[in-house]
C-alpha cells in the first residue's frame, strides 16, 4: 500500500468519525427516541393483551355441550358474558323467509339476516343476484350488563320461539329469542310482507332492566356490509355506490363514492342506505337514530367487491320492553316508482326521500325528470316492452316539442348567414384595429334589421335541462338494466364490439362501443353542417371551428364507458337534429329572407325605435373608448 492510498484512508476515517460527531444526537433528542421507543412497546403490549383477551374469547366460544359440564368453563363463560352466558354456546342454524320479490336467510347467529336474494334480478353473468351473503355483511348491538361486562349480539345465539306464522293478507313473521341467565330476553321480530321489498324489524325487551345498567335507554349498533359487483361495468357501477343517509326533518346526503370516506354525525337520523348502482340496502328507524358514525372504503378491483360500508350508531332502546325499538329493512331495487311510493301516504318532515337514492340531476333537471322523462317513460312501457324502441319514442317526442326553438335557432342563423356579405363589407371599410368601431357598426346593422345574435344562442340554451335531464336518467333507470336493443345486450351498461388487449387512457377503456362511434360520427356531422358558413376571419373564428370539432372527440373518450342507452339516445337526437336542418334549409328561401330583412330595415327608418338600453350603454362604453384613445394621442 503506498503512501498516496494510506493517506486516502486516513482522510476517509477523519471524514466518517467527523459526520458521526457533527450527527450525534443530543439528550433531548436521545430522550425523544426514548419517549417513541416507550410507546411502541405499549402499543405492541397492547396489541398482545388483546390478541390474549381474543384468544380467551375464542376459546370460550369453542366450548360444546360437552364442556358445559365443566366448572371452569360454565366460569370461563360467566365471567366473559354475565348474564348472558346461556346465549354463547349453540349450533349455527339458519332459516329461509321468503316473498314474490325477495329471499332472506336469517341465522340464529345473531339473530341477523344472513343472506338476501333478490328474485326479480340476475347479476351480469347470469347468476342469482345476492346483495351479500355471510361475513360479507354485520349486524349487531353492544349490550352493557350491571356487572359491566361489555357482549355483542352478534356473537351471541338466539332461540326462534315457535314457528314462521302467516296472517290473512300473506305477511309472515319470525321471532328469535336471546336468552339470559334469568326472566330477562330480548325478541327480534322479522316481519315478511307477502308482496313488498320493505322488512319490519322490531327489537322488543322483557324485564332487561334486571341486567343491565339503570337508566339504561339507548343502544350501540353496528351495521357492515361488503357491496358486491353485479354489473359489468365496475367503473361506472362503482361511480352511482355510496352511503346515503338522511337528517330528521332534513334533506339527504351522501358520503364521496370516490375515496374513502368517514363522517361523525351527532345529529338525528331518519334512515342509513348502503347504495350501489341498481340496489340498495336501507335501515329506517320508527323513531331517530340518535347519532352515527358512517364509514365507506374502497374495495381492490380485483376482489369482486366494489366498497365496504360501516355504521355506528346510536339507537333509542327501553330495557323494560314498554316500548319496542322499530326499525324497517329495505332490501330491494333503486326503482323511481318503487322508492316514490313509499312517500306517498306522508307529508311534510315525515317524507322519506328515498326516490334520491335515484340521481336523476340537481335542480331544474330533477324536476324535468320527475314530471316529464319520468312519466313518458312509464307511458310507453304500458304497451311497449322493447325497451330500444321506447327511447327512440322518446327521442321522436321531444325532438318534436322542441322543433319551435330549433326553428328559431336555425332562423338566426340564416338570417346572420344572409347578412355576411354586408357584415364583410363593414369589417372591410373599418380596420380591426377599431374595433369597438366596427362591433358598433355590426349592432347598428342587426338593430336595423331586426336582428339579434343572442336569439339563436337562447334556444339551444332553453334545451339544455332536457339534454342533462337525459345524461342523468339513462345510467339510473333500472328499467333498463339488461335489456338488450340491436348489438347491445344491456342498455344500463356500455356495449362493446371489440375487446381491446391493452386500456386506452384517458377513460376510453378496454373495449370499443358501437353506439359511441355512431354518436361521435353523426355529431361531427351536425358539427360541420353547422360550421360551414362561420365566418374565419374573425379573431378566434378558427380556433372556435377546432374546438367545436374536437367536441365530439373528447365525448367519444367520456362515454365509451357509460350506458349504450345513453350513448343511443344523443346518436338518434342528434340524427333528427340534422334531418331537421335539412328539412328546414329546403323550406328556407335566403333570398326572400333577406328581402325581408332589407324591407324590415326600410320600415325601422321611416319610423325609428328606440334605442334599447342594452345599445345605449354600448355606444356609451364606445364613446368613452374613442374619448380615452385620443387623450393618450
Amino acid at each position: 500500500m503506498d503512501k498516496n492510498t494510506i493517506i486516502g484512508f486516513v482522510l476517509i476515517a477523519l471524514v466518517l468519525i467527523g459526520f458521526s460527531v457533527m450527527n450525534r444526537p443530543n439528550e433531548e433528542e436521545l430522550a425523544r427516541q426514548q419517549r417513541y421507543n416507550d410507546s411502541i412497546a405499549l402499543v405492541q403490549q397492547a396489541k398482545a393483551e388483546a390478541e390474549a383477551a381474543s384468544k380467551k374469547a375464542n376459546e370460550v366460544a369453542k366450548i360444546d355441550s360437552v364442556n358445559l359440564n365443566d366448572t371452569s368453563a360454565l366460569a370461563k363463560v360467566a365471567d366473559i358474558y354475565g348474564a348472558f352466558s346461556p346465549a354463547v354456546v349453540g349450533e349455527e342454524k339458519f332459516v329461509t323467509v321468503e316473498n314474490e320479490l325477495i329471499k332472506l336467510t336469517l341465522t340464529n347467529k345473531g339473530g341477523r339476516v344472513y343472506s338476501v336474494l333478490l328474485k326479480d334480478y340476475k347479476t351480469h353473468d347470469s347468476l342469482p343476484l345476492v346483495l351479500f351473503n355471510g361475513k360479507e355483511s354485520d349486524f349487531g348491538f353492544t349490550l352493557v350488563t350491571n356487572n359491566n361486562r361489555i357482549v355483542n349480539t352478534s356473537d351471541l345465539f338466539f332461540d326462534q320461539v315457535g314457528g314462521i306464522t302467516k296472517d290473512a293478507k300473506g305477511n309472515q313473521t319470525l321471532t328469535l329469542r336471546l336468552k339470559t341467565e334469568g326472566a330477562a330476553y330480548i325478541d327480534y321480530i322479522y316481519t315478511i310482507p307477502a308482496n313488498d321489498y320493505m322488512v319490519h324489524f322490531n327489537v322488543k325487551a322483557n324485564e332487561m332492566n334486571s341486567v343491565m345498567p339503570a337508566g339504561t335507554n339507548s343502544l350501540d349498533l353496528q351495521w357492515y356490509t361488503k357491496v358486491r359487483q353485479q354489473e359489468k361495468g365496475r367503473k361506472f357501477e362503482d361511480r352511482y355506490s355510496h352511503i346515503h343517509y338522511k337528517f330528521v326533518a332534513d334533506d339527504v346526503e351522501t358520503l364521496s363514492e370516490s375515496k374513502d370516506d368517514e363522517k361523525k354525525i351527532s345529529n338525528k337520523l331518519k334512515w342509513i342506505a348502503f347504495k350501489d348502482q341498481f340496489f340498495s340496502s336501507i335501515l329506517i328507524a320508527d323513531g331517530v337514530i340518535e347519532s352515527a358514525n358512517l364509514k365507506s372504503a374502497l374495495e381492490p378491483e380485483t376482489s369482486g367487491y366494489l366498497k365496504s360500508y360501516n355504521a355506528d350508531m346510536s339507537v333509542e332502546f327501553d330495557p323494560s320492553g314498554k316500548k319496542e325499538t322499530g326499525f324497517r329493512f329495505y332490501f330491494g331495487p333503486n326503482k323511481y316508482k318503487i322508492l316514490s311510493g313509499y312517500d306517498s301516504d306522508l307529508k311534510g318532515d315525515d317524507k322519506l326521500l328515498l326516490r334520491s337514492l335515484v340521481p336523476l340531476g340537481w335542480g331544474i333537471f330533477g324536476w324535468v325528470n320527475r314530471f316529464a322523462i319520468i312519466p313518458m317513460f312509464n307511458l310507453f312501457n304500458t304497451f311497449i316492452s322493447n325497451f330500444g324502441i321506447i327511447i327512440l319514442l322518446m327521442t321522436l317526442v321531444i325532438k318534436l316539442i322542441l322543433f319551435p326553438l330549433t326553428y328559431k335557432s336555425y332562423m338566426s342563423t340564416a338570417k346572420m348567414r344572409v347578412l355576411k356579405p354586408e357584415i364583410d363589407e363593414i369589417h372591410a371599410r373599418i380596420p380591426a384595429e377599431k374595433a369597438a368601431e366596427r362591433q358598433k357598426a355590426t349592432m347598428d346593422l342587426y338593430s336595423k334589421v331586426g336582428v339579434s345574435p343572442m336569439s339563436g344562442c337562447l334556444p339551444t340554451l332553453l334545451q339544455m335541462p332536457i339534454l342533462f335531464a337525459m345524461f342523468s336518467f339513462f345510467p339510473a333507470a333500472i328499467e333498463l338494466r339488461q335489456q338488450s336493443f340491436l348489438w347491445a345486450d344491456d342498455l344500463s351498461a356500455y356495449d362493446s364490439i371489440l375487446q381491446l388487449p391493452f386500456v386506452v387512457p384517458f377513460g376510453f377503456g378496454d373495449h370499443v362501443s358501437l353506439f359511441t362511434l355512431l354518436m361521435t360520427v353523426v355529431s361531427v356531422l351536425y358539427t360541420k353542417l353547422n360550421m360551414a358558413n362561420t365566418a374565419t376571419d374573425q379573431p378566434g373564428g378558427a380556433m372556435m371551428k377546432w374546438m367545436m370539432y374536437l367536441m365530439p372527440v373528447f365525448f367519444m373518450f367520456m362515454f365509451n364507458g357509460y350506458a349504450s342507452g345513453l350513448s343511443y339516445y344523443y346518436f338518434i337526437s342528434t340524427l333528427i337534429s340534422i334531418a331537421q336542418t335539412y328539412a328546414i334549409r329546403a323550406t328556407v328561401d335566403e333570398k326572400k329572407l333577406l328581402a325581408t330583412l332589407h324591407a324590415k330595415r326600410s320600415s325601422n327608418a321611416k319610423n325609428p325605435k328606440k334605442k334599447s338600453s342594452f345599445m345605449e350603454r354600448l355606444e356609451k362604453m364606445q364613446r368613452e373608448q374613442q374619448k380615452a384613445m385620443q387623450n393618450k394621442k
